[in-house]
């Protein structure tokens, strides 16, 4: 029996694209091990999203072939869709997107043929296919992060993924619910409804996000339904009034912001203006009470000037996120804001960074004040020991992470909990 070791890089759509590819594999007959000396296979899931990335992957692809070099190293993804010219003779196996779905029959056809580099790479930008991938466990055991969505039609300024992932594809509604009844038949209570692009569901098949979010609010054994990362413009007033009235789904919303000024809006491509944007979230405070809001943010964009940056800053306050992810640009190949003038240095993006870092801390702990008083549902997920006593630990709706001493576990299980304490909040 082949022992194969997996490792995965980036978003949570190649989080569920590695765990598919394991449980295809286990399907098969070969044994899964943790990812250090020993295995025959080791199979990297690779991300591009920034140079960094870019970096890690060919670390950890290296790090491979040096715990074993006598095993087979496949390189699979987002790097290696983008960038197959950077990949060395330490990799066996190069297998682009859309072709992680035939991971058994490329490492067999490897290991009968064994003639050099094999390479699984399509044209990521003219197919129309969306690759079938399918999970019946995750790692965790409480939610389950389900795929329903690939590619990308925006083309932010900053961005490689439409090129490492094509177009817009989505998959059928029926299969994504009949994945969500399997889940379910496992014990999951939550599901998080993830894509590259989430907000495009749909477009391509006629049907529509709301609509898978009421068909997966219909599978019993299902207790809530989150939504990943959003693109403003699918928050209408007839969507959240709709999903208002569902009482499985969870008023955690993460809106894409990257920038609240409308100049490097725009250089950023970016396809609606600060004002838009808040309306959004005025629109969602209307019909959920303390909904948490949160999003990402870049800081020194090329061309932004210290003027644009208090803006942006001014509008992240105004806003009051939950949570405010910051990221600092990084300049990227292939893309049209690497070759922007007025790039911005890089002591600028770190002061700038650290402003609003801070900016978002206050804010964080002025939403989880709000919670203190108030009983909240919580899924629990896990029970730790702390200093001789048993902590029940889980999330509220809002993804806010609190915790319960007790000694009985409560693992998979939806309680009521008061906030008494602020340190009942976990960071």
């Amino acid at each position: 029996m082949k022992k194969v070791a997996l490792h995965n890089l980036g978003c949570k759509v190649n989080a569920y694209e590695t765990e598919a590819m394991q449980e295809l594999l286990e399907n098969h007959g070969y044994e899964i091990v943790p990812f250090q000396e020993g295995a025959d296979i080791y199979i990297i899931n690779t991300c591009t999203v920034t140079n960094m990335a870019d970096r890690k992957s060919r670390q950890m692809l290296h790090r491979a072939r040096k715990m074993n070099p006598d095993a087979i190293v496949v390189a699979c993804g987002c790097y290696v869709q983008a960038k197959p010219e950077d990949l060395d003779d330490c990799i066996d196996i190069v297998v682009g997107n859309n072709k992680k779905k035939d991971i058994v029959d490329i490492l067999k056809a490897y290991e009968a043929e064994k003639e050099g580099v094999k390479k699984e790479i399509l044209d990521i930008n003219h197919t129309s296919e969306y690759e079938e991938l399918h999970l019946s466990k995750t790692a965790e055991h409480t939610r389950a992060y389900l795929k329903v969505q690939d590619g990308c039609n925006q083309f932010c300024t900053y961005c490689i993924i439409p090129y490492a992932r094509g177009r817009v594809r989505s998959r059928r509604m029926e299969q994504v619910v009949e994945e969500v009844h399997e889940l379910a038949a496992h014990g999951y209570k939550e599901v998080v409804l993830t894509g590259i692009h989430l907000s495009s569901y749909g477009v391509d098949t006629g049907e529509d996000l709301l609509s898978l979010i009421r068909s997966v609010h219909d599978v019993a054994g299902i207790e809530r339904i989150r939504l990943g990362s959003l693109e403003p413009r699918i928050i209408t007033e007839d969507f959240v009034r709709e999903i208002a009235a569902l009482p499985k789904f969870c008023p955690h919303f993460h809106l894409s912001l990257q920038s609240g000024c409308n100049a490097t809006l725009r250089r950023m491509n970016r396809r609606y203006t600060a004002e838009e944007y808040y309306e959004k979230c005025e629109l969602l405070r209307k019909y959920f009470s303390n909904p948490a809001l949160t999003t990402d943010v870049i800081v020194g964009f090329p061309g932004e000037t210290e003027e644009e940056f208090e803006e942006s800053r001014a509008f992240v306050d105004k806003v009051n996120f939950y949570e405010t992810h910051i990221f600092k640009y990084s300049r990227r190949d292939g893309t049209k804001a690497a070759a922007m003038e007025a790039q911005v240095p890089d002591p600028v993006k770190t002061k700038r960074s650290n402003v609003l870092i801070e900016l978002s801390r206050e804010k964080q702990a002025a939403y989880e004040s709000r919670l203190v008083g108030t009983t909240q549902e919580v899924l629990i997920e896990e029970c730790i020991d702390h200093a001789g006593e048993q902590y029940q630990i889980g999330h509220t709706k809002e993804y806010v992470k609190v915790g319960i001493c007790s000694d009985k576990s409560l693992a998979n299980q939806l309680v009521e909990i008061k906030i008494e304490d602020p340190v009942q909040i976990i960071h």
